[in-house]
């Protein structure tokens, strides 16, 4: 079929299941063993896939069993890879509880390079022109192109704590943040970023798009080493004015992520 491919970024699902543990524990040994197989193959497969990620998580709490993050170009391999993935177990096993859909994004509110460059000029008392203040803009520019890069191309991290959760911006009378005009939405914003930079090193996070795309406007991943890290930087984040006054939240879920044979123990699978 043809390609689908978007004209920015990258087509990101979370995909969470629950496991039918009577109907797995029904089957032959033989069959748990072909059937572990197929798993390990059909996560191989999509990972090798060109410019595809697939990250693995056994989710803790109830709420789902297992975990997927993927990210693909391909709106079509993003569909084949989804239907894969639920029946990589075979039929019966698997039952979605849960999924979301989105996209790497840009975000509107970063600094431009004329702003960057009044900004350097005025700060550090260069000459606008001047062959100081002309390495000072490249070197910014250096930076936001792999910013720029980093948010719409990602390379997730390896961290064994993950957090996802949705979220919008409120639309109600008298707290619309639609209704705020851009320079408001970016200070706020600007705020928002401020609190985040103060996890540097201890939180990786990915912001998706996902207005039309799903329920909320956007999807959060966050990634630790130390889930106390994940409910610190929640919390905090809760005091900004955007999340105040703008903020809606979905449902929160946390995984661990681990390699494809770690998760089949994990799950008691094997």
């Amino acid at each position: 079929m043809s390609p689908i491919i978007p004209q920015e970024g990258w087509i990101v699902q979370h995909l969470f299941y629950t496991i039918d543990h009577g109907f797995w524990a029904a089957l032959t040994p033989e069959e748990k063993v072909e059937r572990q197989t197929i798993f390990n193959s059909t996560v191989q497969a999509i990972r090798a896939h060109p410019t595809t990620q697939l990250l693995t998580f056994s989710m803790v709490s109830p709420k789902a069993d297992l975990g997927f993050m993927l990210l693909t170009p391909d709106l079509q391999d993003a569909n084949r890879f989804e239907k894969e993935l639920g029946l990589a177990f075979g039929p019966d096993v698997l039952t979605p509880c849960y999924s979301y859909l989105s996209m790497t994004e840009w975000t509107e509110y970063s600094e431009k390079e004329e702003e960057a460059s009044e900004r350097i000029a005025r700060t550090e008392n260069l000459e606008p022109g001047s062959e100081a203040h002309t390495k000072r803009v490249a070197e910014w520019k250096g930076h936001m192109d792999k910013y720029f890069s980093d948010r719409l191309y990602p390379n997730m991290p390896d961290w064994q704590v993950m957090c996802f959760y949705p979220m919008s911006k409120r639309r109600n009378v008298g707290a619309n943040w639609y209704a705020q005009d851009f320079a408001t939405r970016r200070d706020l914003m600007g705020g928002h970023a401020k609190t985040g930079r103060k996890f540097a090193g201890k939180i990786r996070q990915l912001i998706t798009g996902s207005t039309g795309l799903d329920s909320h406007e956007w999807g959060v991943t966050l990634f630790a080493h130390d889930i106390f890290q994940v409910k610190t930087i929640v919390y905090e984040m809760r005091w900004d004015e955007v999340t105040t006054q703008f903020g809606e939240f979905g449902d929160f879920y946390i995984g661990i992520q681990l390699s494809a044979e770690e998760l089949l123990q994990r799950l008691q699978l094997t």
